[in-house]
Protein backbone atom coordinates (compact mmCIF):
# COMPACT_ATOMS: atom_id res chain seq x y z
CA UNK A 1 0.00 0.00 0.00
CA UNK A 2 1.32 3.49 -0.81
CA UNK A 3 1.86 5.96 2.01
CA UNK A 4 -0.90 8.53 2.69
CA UNK A 5 -0.80 11.68 0.60
CA UNK A 6 0.37 14.84 2.39
CA UNK A 7 -2.19 17.48 3.27
CA UNK A 8 -2.77 20.08 0.56
CA UNK A 9 -0.77 23.29 0.85
CA UNK A 10 -2.05 26.04 -1.41
CA UNK A 11 0.25 26.99 -4.30
CA UNK A 12 2.61 24.10 -3.49
CA UNK A 13 3.10 21.85 -6.51
CA UNK A 14 4.52 19.04 -4.35
CA UNK A 15 1.28 18.45 -2.41
CA UNK A 16 -2.25 17.52 -3.54
CA UNK A 17 -4.26 20.44 -4.91
CA UNK A 18 -6.37 22.65 -2.72
CA UNK A 19 -10.13 22.16 -3.08
CA UNK A 20 -10.43 25.56 -4.76
CA UNK A 21 -8.11 24.36 -7.53
CA UNK A 22 -10.32 21.29 -8.03
CA UNK A 23 -13.32 23.61 -8.31
CA UNK A 24 -11.49 25.73 -10.89
CA UNK A 25 -10.35 22.85 -13.12
CA UNK A 26 -13.90 21.46 -13.06
CA UNK A 27 -15.38 24.87 -13.78
CA UNK A 28 -13.29 25.63 -16.86
CA UNK A 29 -14.95 22.73 -18.68
CA UNK A 30 -18.37 24.00 -17.66
CA UNK A 31 -17.47 27.47 -18.95
CA UNK A 32 -16.40 26.03 -22.31
CA UNK A 33 -19.75 24.27 -22.67
CA UNK A 34 -22.04 26.99 -21.34
CA UNK A 35 -20.68 30.45 -22.04
CA UNK A 36 -21.84 30.70 -25.66
CA UNK A 37 -25.07 28.70 -25.31
CA UNK A 38 -27.15 31.89 -25.31
CA UNK A 39 -25.21 33.13 -28.36
CA UNK A 40 -26.10 30.17 -30.59
CA UNK A 41 -28.94 31.95 -32.45
CA UNK A 42 -26.63 34.91 -33.18
CA UNK A 43 -23.80 32.59 -34.28
CA UNK A 44 -26.17 30.77 -36.66
CA UNK A 45 -26.94 34.11 -38.32
CA UNK A 46 -23.25 35.02 -38.53
CA UNK A 47 -22.25 31.78 -40.24
CA UNK A 48 -25.47 31.72 -42.29
CA UNK A 49 -26.47 28.24 -41.11
CA UNK A 50 -29.64 26.93 -39.50
CA UNK A 51 -29.98 26.75 -35.73
CA UNK A 52 -30.12 22.96 -35.97
CA UNK A 53 -26.82 22.96 -37.86
CA UNK A 54 -25.33 25.39 -35.35
CA UNK A 55 -26.18 22.84 -32.66
CA UNK A 56 -23.16 20.91 -33.94
CA UNK A 57 -21.10 23.32 -31.85
CA UNK A 58 -22.60 21.52 -28.85
CA UNK A 59 -23.19 17.99 -30.12
CA UNK A 60 -19.80 17.64 -31.85
CA UNK A 61 -18.13 19.08 -28.76
CA UNK A 62 -19.94 16.57 -26.56
CA UNK A 63 -19.06 13.63 -28.83
CA UNK A 64 -15.39 14.57 -28.78
CA UNK A 65 -15.60 15.09 -25.01
CA UNK A 66 -16.83 11.53 -24.68
CA UNK A 67 -14.04 10.18 -26.87
CA UNK A 68 -11.40 12.28 -25.11
CA UNK A 69 -12.38 10.94 -21.70
CA UNK A 70 -11.69 7.38 -22.87
CA UNK A 71 -8.08 8.45 -23.46
CA UNK A 72 -7.55 11.05 -20.73
CA UNK A 73 -8.46 8.72 -17.86
CA UNK A 74 -6.08 5.87 -18.78
CA UNK A 75 -3.26 8.28 -19.68
CA UNK A 76 -3.57 9.92 -16.25
CA UNK A 77 -3.43 6.47 -14.64
CA UNK A 78 -0.21 5.79 -16.53
CA UNK A 79 1.58 9.16 -16.47
CA UNK A 80 -0.10 11.07 -13.65
CA UNK A 81 -2.80 13.70 -13.19
CA UNK A 82 -0.58 16.83 -13.30
CA UNK A 83 1.08 16.52 -16.75
CA UNK A 84 -2.17 15.44 -18.42
CA UNK A 85 -4.10 18.35 -16.94
CA UNK A 86 -1.50 20.96 -17.89
CA UNK A 87 -1.21 19.60 -21.44
CA UNK A 88 -4.95 19.61 -22.00
CA UNK A 89 -5.32 23.20 -20.76
CA UNK A 90 -2.57 24.35 -23.14
CA UNK A 91 -4.36 22.71 -26.10
CA UNK A 92 -7.65 24.32 -25.02
CA UNK A 93 -6.07 27.79 -25.01
CA UNK A 94 -4.70 27.36 -28.54
CA UNK A 95 -8.05 26.00 -29.81
CA UNK A 96 -9.93 28.95 -28.28
CA UNK A 97 -7.65 31.38 -30.08
CA UNK A 98 -8.19 29.52 -33.35
CA UNK A 99 -11.99 29.43 -32.98
CA UNK A 100 -12.20 33.17 -32.35
CA UNK A 101 -9.98 34.01 -35.34
CA UNK A 102 -11.77 32.17 -38.16
CA UNK A 103 -14.61 33.29 -40.41
CA UNK A 104 -15.35 29.77 -41.69
CA UNK A 105 -17.96 27.63 -39.97
CA UNK A 106 -16.02 24.47 -40.81
CA UNK A 107 -12.81 25.84 -39.27
CA UNK A 108 -14.74 27.12 -36.27
CA UNK A 109 -16.26 23.67 -35.75
CA UNK A 110 -12.81 22.05 -35.96
CA UNK A 111 -11.37 24.29 -33.25
CA UNK A 112 -14.54 23.87 -31.20
CA UNK A 113 -14.09 20.10 -31.28
CA UNK A 114 -10.44 20.42 -30.22
CA UNK A 115 -11.57 22.54 -27.26
CA UNK A 116 -13.19 19.39 -25.88
CA UNK A 117 -9.88 18.29 -24.35
CA UNK A 118 -10.74 20.60 -21.45
CA UNK A 119 -13.13 17.89 -20.26
CA UNK A 120 -9.98 16.57 -18.57
CA UNK A 121 -10.73 19.02 -15.77
CA UNK A 122 -13.92 17.25 -14.74
CA UNK A 123 -12.46 13.75 -15.27
CA UNK A 124 -9.34 14.47 -13.26
CA UNK A 125 -11.07 16.46 -10.50
CA UNK A 126 -13.22 13.40 -9.71
CA UNK A 127 -10.19 11.12 -9.94
CA UNK A 128 -8.00 13.30 -7.74
CA UNK A 129 -10.71 13.37 -5.07
CA UNK A 130 -10.80 9.56 -5.13
CA UNK A 131 -6.97 9.52 -4.93
CA UNK A 132 -7.20 11.57 -1.76
CA UNK A 133 -10.14 10.09 0.20
CA UNK A 134 -12.33 6.95 0.53
CA UNK A 135 -15.79 6.40 -1.06
CA UNK A 136 -18.22 8.09 1.35
CA UNK A 137 -15.81 10.99 1.88
CA UNK A 138 -15.32 11.16 -1.89
CA UNK A 139 -19.06 11.59 -2.50
CA UNK A 140 -19.15 14.41 0.03
CA UNK A 141 -16.03 16.10 -1.34
CA UNK A 142 -17.19 15.76 -4.96
CA UNK A 143 -20.40 17.45 -3.84
CA UNK A 144 -18.50 20.43 -2.48
CA UNK A 145 -16.21 20.59 -5.54
CA UNK A 146 -19.12 20.57 -7.97
CA UNK A 147 -21.08 23.03 -5.81
CA UNK A 148 -18.39 25.59 -6.55
CA UNK A 149 -18.17 24.38 -10.14
CA UNK A 150 -21.88 25.14 -10.57
CA UNK A 151 -21.07 28.85 -10.48
CA UNK A 152 -19.58 28.50 -13.96
CA UNK A 153 -22.71 27.27 -15.76
CA UNK A 154 -24.87 29.57 -13.62
CA UNK A 155 -22.92 32.67 -14.65
CA UNK A 156 -21.84 31.40 -18.09
CA UNK A 157 -25.08 31.73 -20.11
CA UNK A 158 -26.02 35.24 -18.88
CA UNK A 159 -22.41 36.40 -19.20
CA UNK A 160 -22.24 34.94 -22.71
CA UNK A 161 -25.52 36.61 -23.60
CA UNK A 162 -24.28 40.00 -22.42
CA UNK A 163 -20.89 39.61 -24.13
CA UNK A 164 -22.66 38.69 -27.37
CA UNK A 165 -25.03 41.67 -27.26
CA UNK A 166 -22.29 44.23 -26.52
CA UNK A 167 -19.17 42.80 -28.19
CA UNK A 168 -20.29 40.02 -30.54
CA UNK A 169 -20.16 36.26 -30.17
CA UNK A 170 -16.35 36.13 -30.65
CA UNK A 171 -15.97 37.75 -27.24
CA UNK A 172 -17.18 34.53 -25.60
CA UNK A 173 -14.16 32.75 -27.09
CA UNK A 174 -11.81 35.51 -25.97
CA UNK A 175 -13.22 34.92 -22.50
CA UNK A 176 -12.41 31.20 -22.80
CA UNK A 177 -8.84 32.00 -23.82
CA UNK A 178 -8.36 34.27 -20.82
CA UNK A 179 -9.97 31.77 -18.45
CA UNK A 180 -7.80 28.93 -19.75
CA UNK A 181 -4.63 30.97 -19.26
CA UNK A 182 -5.53 31.80 -15.66
CA UNK A 183 -6.37 28.15 -14.89
CA UNK A 184 -3.08 26.98 -16.41
CA UNK A 185 -1.12 29.31 -14.12
CA UNK A 186 -3.04 28.16 -11.03
CA UNK A 187 -2.52 24.48 -11.90
CA UNK A 188 1.18 24.99 -12.57
CA UNK A 189 1.70 26.24 -9.03
CA UNK A 190 -0.87 24.19 -7.08
CA UNK A 191 -1.71 20.92 -8.86
CA UNK A 192 0.58 18.40 -7.17
CA UNK A 193 0.61 14.77 -8.32
CA UNK A 194 -1.85 12.44 -6.51
CA UNK A 195 -1.57 9.23 -8.55
CA UNK A 196 0.22 6.70 -6.35
CA UNK A 197 -0.51 3.70 -8.58
CA UNK A 198 1.31 4.67 -11.78
CA UNK A 199 2.19 1.49 -13.67
CA UNK A 200 5.49 0.85 -15.39
CA UNK A 201 3.80 0.47 -18.79
CA UNK A 202 0.42 0.42 -20.48
CA UNK A 203 0.68 -3.37 -20.59
CA UNK A 204 0.82 -3.47 -16.78
CA UNK A 205 -2.16 -1.18 -16.61
CA UNK A 206 -4.29 -2.93 -19.23
CA UNK A 207 -4.13 -6.26 -17.41
CA UNK A 208 -6.37 -4.75 -14.71
CA UNK A 209 -9.05 -3.56 -17.19
CA UNK A 210 -11.10 -6.78 -17.33
CA UNK A 211 -11.90 -6.41 -13.64
CA UNK A 212 -13.36 -2.96 -14.32
CA UNK A 213 -15.23 -3.98 -17.47
CA UNK A 214 -16.72 -7.07 -15.80
CA UNK A 215 -17.87 -5.17 -12.73
CA UNK A 216 -21.66 -4.94 -12.64
CA UNK A 217 -21.31 -2.42 -9.81
CA UNK A 218 -19.38 -0.10 -12.12
CA UNK A 219 -21.98 -0.29 -14.90
CA UNK A 220 -24.87 0.21 -12.49
CA UNK A 221 -23.42 3.44 -11.13
CA UNK A 222 -22.08 4.54 -14.53
CA UNK A 223 -25.48 4.28 -16.24
CA UNK A 224 -27.17 5.97 -13.27
CA UNK A 225 -24.80 8.92 -13.67
CA UNK A 226 -25.14 8.88 -17.47
CA UNK A 227 -28.93 9.13 -17.51
CA UNK A 228 -28.94 11.73 -14.74
CA UNK A 229 -26.49 13.87 -16.70
CA UNK A 230 -28.54 13.32 -19.87
CA UNK A 231 -31.35 15.38 -18.33
CA UNK A 232 -28.98 18.36 -18.11
CA UNK A 233 -27.49 17.89 -21.58
CA UNK A 234 -30.94 17.60 -23.16
CA UNK A 235 -31.88 20.82 -21.39
CA UNK A 236 -28.73 22.59 -22.64
CA UNK A 237 -29.43 21.50 -26.20
CA UNK A 238 -33.10 22.45 -26.27
CA UNK A 239 -33.48 25.38 -23.87
CA UNK A 240 -32.00 28.07 -26.18
CA UNK A 241 -34.42 27.02 -28.96
CA UNK A 242 -37.36 26.96 -26.55
CA UNK A 243 -36.39 30.40 -25.27
CA UNK A 244 -35.88 32.07 -28.66
CA UNK A 245 -38.40 30.34 -30.92
CA UNK A 246 -41.25 29.50 -28.53
CA UNK A 247 -41.08 32.32 -25.99
CA UNK A 248 -39.36 34.98 -28.15
CA UNK A 249 -36.55 35.76 -25.70
CA UNK A 250 -33.33 37.62 -26.49
CA UNK A 251 -29.86 36.09 -25.91
CA UNK A 252 -29.48 37.95 -22.62
CA UNK A 253 -32.95 36.88 -21.43
CA UNK A 254 -32.24 33.24 -22.32
CA UNK A 255 -29.00 33.42 -20.36
CA UNK A 256 -30.84 34.88 -17.38
CA UNK A 257 -33.50 32.18 -17.30
CA UNK A 258 -30.84 29.49 -17.73
CA UNK A 259 -29.25 30.54 -14.44
CA UNK A 260 -31.98 28.66 -12.58
CA UNK A 261 -30.70 25.18 -13.43
CA UNK A 262 -27.09 25.64 -12.24
CA UNK A 263 -28.47 27.45 -9.17
CA UNK A 264 -30.37 24.27 -8.37
CA UNK A 265 -27.22 22.26 -9.09
CA UNK A 266 -25.22 24.30 -6.62
CA UNK A 267 -27.90 23.84 -3.92
CA UNK A 268 -28.05 20.10 -4.63
CA UNK A 269 -24.26 19.83 -4.40
CA UNK A 270 -24.35 21.62 -1.06
CA UNK A 271 -26.94 19.15 0.22
CA UNK A 272 -24.81 16.29 -1.09
CA UNK A 273 -21.65 17.61 0.54
CA UNK A 274 -23.34 18.08 3.91
CA UNK A 275 -25.56 15.00 4.19
CA UNK A 276 -24.07 12.17 2.10
CA UNK A 277 -21.99 10.78 4.96
CA UNK A 278 -25.11 10.69 7.14
CA UNK A 279 -27.70 9.46 4.63
CA UNK A 280 -25.43 7.35 2.41
CA UNK A 281 -24.94 7.46 -1.34
CA UNK A 282 -27.97 5.29 -2.16
CA UNK A 283 -30.54 7.63 -0.62
CA UNK A 284 -28.90 10.66 -2.20
CA UNK A 285 -29.10 9.05 -5.64
CA UNK A 286 -32.78 8.10 -5.38
CA UNK A 287 -33.93 11.38 -3.86
CA UNK A 288 -32.04 13.36 -6.49
CA UNK A 289 -33.62 11.50 -9.41
CA UNK A 290 -37.12 11.76 -7.93
CA UNK A 291 -36.71 15.52 -7.44
CA UNK A 292 -36.05 15.96 -11.18
CA UNK A 293 -38.98 13.75 -12.22
CA UNK A 294 -41.36 15.60 -9.89
CA UNK A 295 -40.27 19.02 -11.18
CA UNK A 296 -40.69 18.06 -14.82
CA UNK A 297 -44.16 16.60 -14.21
CA UNK A 298 -45.12 19.89 -12.58
CA UNK A 299 -43.78 21.72 -15.66
CA UNK A 300 -45.91 19.56 -17.95
CA UNK A 301 -49.00 20.35 -15.93
CA UNK A 302 -48.26 24.07 -15.89
CA UNK A 303 -47.62 24.20 -19.65
CA UNK A 304 -50.93 22.43 -20.23
CA UNK A 305 -52.70 25.39 -18.58
CA UNK A 306 -51.61 27.53 -21.57
CA UNK A 307 -50.12 30.49 -19.66
CA UNK A 308 -47.57 31.03 -22.48
CA UNK A 309 -44.97 32.46 -20.06
CA UNK A 310 -41.30 31.39 -20.03
CA UNK A 311 -41.51 30.48 -16.34
CA UNK A 312 -43.92 27.65 -17.10
CA UNK A 313 -40.84 25.86 -18.41
CA UNK A 314 -37.76 27.60 -17.00
CA UNK A 315 -38.96 27.86 -13.38
CA UNK A 316 -39.11 24.08 -13.00
CA UNK A 317 -35.70 23.50 -14.59
CA UNK A 318 -34.21 24.33 -11.21
CA UNK A 319 -35.18 20.77 -10.23
CA UNK A 320 -32.93 19.38 -13.01
CA UNK A 321 -29.96 21.02 -11.34
CA UNK A 322 -31.12 20.21 -7.82
CA UNK A 323 -31.62 16.53 -8.65
CA UNK A 324 -28.30 16.22 -10.46
CA UNK A 325 -26.51 17.99 -7.64
CA UNK A 326 -27.75 15.37 -5.20
CA UNK A 327 -27.42 12.31 -7.46
CA UNK A 328 -24.21 12.74 -9.45
CA UNK A 329 -21.60 13.05 -6.64
CA UNK A 330 -22.80 9.79 -5.08
CA UNK A 331 -23.14 7.97 -8.41
CA UNK A 332 -19.63 9.08 -9.38
CA UNK A 333 -18.19 8.04 -6.02
CA UNK A 334 -19.72 4.57 -6.40
CA UNK A 335 -18.36 4.35 -9.95
CA UNK A 336 -14.79 5.22 -8.85
CA UNK A 337 -14.82 2.75 -5.96
CA UNK A 338 -14.15 -0.36 -8.07
CA UNK A 339 -10.33 -0.37 -8.20
CA UNK A 340 -7.96 2.43 -7.06
CA UNK A 341 -5.38 1.55 -9.76
CA UNK A 342 -7.98 2.38 -12.42
CA UNK A 343 -9.68 5.40 -10.87
CA UNK A 344 -8.78 7.56 -13.86
CA UNK A 345 -9.94 4.93 -16.34
CA UNK A 346 -13.22 4.46 -14.43
CA UNK A 347 -13.75 8.22 -14.39
CA UNK A 348 -12.96 8.47 -18.10
CA UNK A 349 -15.18 5.55 -19.16
CA UNK A 350 -18.01 6.71 -16.91
CA UNK A 351 -17.62 10.24 -18.20
CA UNK A 352 -17.79 8.97 -21.77
CA UNK A 353 -21.10 7.24 -21.03
CA UNK A 354 -22.40 10.43 -19.45
CA UNK A 355 -21.35 12.54 -22.42
CA UNK A 356 -22.57 10.22 -25.18
CA UNK A 357 -25.85 9.70 -23.34
CA UNK A 358 -26.11 13.47 -23.19
CA UNK A 359 -25.49 13.71 -26.94
CA UNK A 360 -28.22 11.16 -27.65
CA UNK A 361 -30.79 13.04 -25.59
CA UNK A 362 -29.65 16.41 -26.96
CA UNK A 363 -30.25 15.14 -30.50
CA UNK A 364 -33.59 13.64 -29.48
CA UNK A 365 -34.73 16.88 -27.87
CA UNK A 366 -33.69 19.16 -30.75
CA UNK A 367 -35.11 16.77 -33.36
CA UNK A 368 -38.55 16.78 -31.76
CA UNK A 369 -38.77 20.51 -31.01
CA UNK A 370 -40.51 22.86 -33.43
CA UNK A 371 -42.03 26.32 -33.30
CA UNK A 372 -45.46 24.72 -32.85
CA UNK A 373 -44.55 21.93 -30.41
CA UNK A 374 -44.06 24.12 -27.39
CA UNK A 375 -41.67 22.89 -24.70
CA UNK A 376 -43.43 19.51 -24.41
CA UNK A 377 -40.85 17.38 -26.30
CA UNK A 378 -37.95 18.71 -24.22
CA UNK A 379 -39.75 18.12 -20.92
CA UNK A 380 -40.70 14.58 -21.97
CA UNK A 381 -37.07 13.83 -22.96
CA UNK A 382 -35.91 14.92 -19.51
CA UNK A 383 -38.54 12.74 -17.81
CA UNK A 384 -37.50 9.75 -19.96
CA UNK A 385 -33.81 10.17 -19.06
CA UNK A 386 -34.65 10.48 -15.36
CA UNK A 387 -36.78 7.34 -15.45
CA UNK A 388 -33.96 5.35 -17.07
CA UNK A 389 -31.59 6.70 -14.41
CA UNK A 390 -33.96 5.52 -11.69
CA UNK A 391 -34.02 2.01 -13.15
CA UNK A 392 -30.20 1.99 -13.32
CA UNK A 393 -30.01 3.04 -9.68
CA UNK A 394 -32.28 0.15 -8.66
CA UNK A 395 -29.94 -2.18 -10.55
CA UNK A 396 -26.84 -0.77 -8.79
CA UNK A 397 -28.44 -1.24 -5.37
CA UNK A 398 -29.47 -4.79 -6.26
CA UNK A 399 -25.84 -5.64 -7.09
CA UNK A 400 -24.64 -4.04 -3.85
CA UNK A 401 -27.12 -6.17 -1.90
CA UNK A 402 -25.91 -9.32 -3.63
CA UNK A 403 -22.34 -8.44 -2.68
CA UNK A 404 -23.34 -7.69 0.90
CA UNK A 405 -22.27 -4.02 0.63
CA UNK A 406 -25.69 -2.37 0.92
CA UNK A 407 -26.24 -0.42 4.13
Amino acid sequence: MPSPLPKPTYLNSTTPPHITTLVIISGIGAIALNVFIAALPEMAKHFNVSYTFMQLAITAYLVMSGCAQLVIGPISDRYGRRPVMLGCIAIFILASIGASSTSSFEAFLFFRVVQAVIVSGLVLARTIVRDMVAREDAASMIGYVTMGMALAPMLGPPLGGLLTEFYGWQSTLHFMTLSGTIVFIICWFDLGETNQYMSGSFADQVKHYPELIRSRRFWGYAFTAAFAAATFFAYLGGAPYVGSEIYGLSSAQIGGYMMLTPLGYMIGNGISGKFTKTLGIYRMIFVGILVTITGMICSLLTISFGTDHPLEFFLFTITIGLGNGMCLPSANAGMLDIKPELAGSASGLGGTLMTLGGVAFTVLATATLSSTSGAYPLVLCIILASTLGLLSAFYAVRIEKQLGRFE
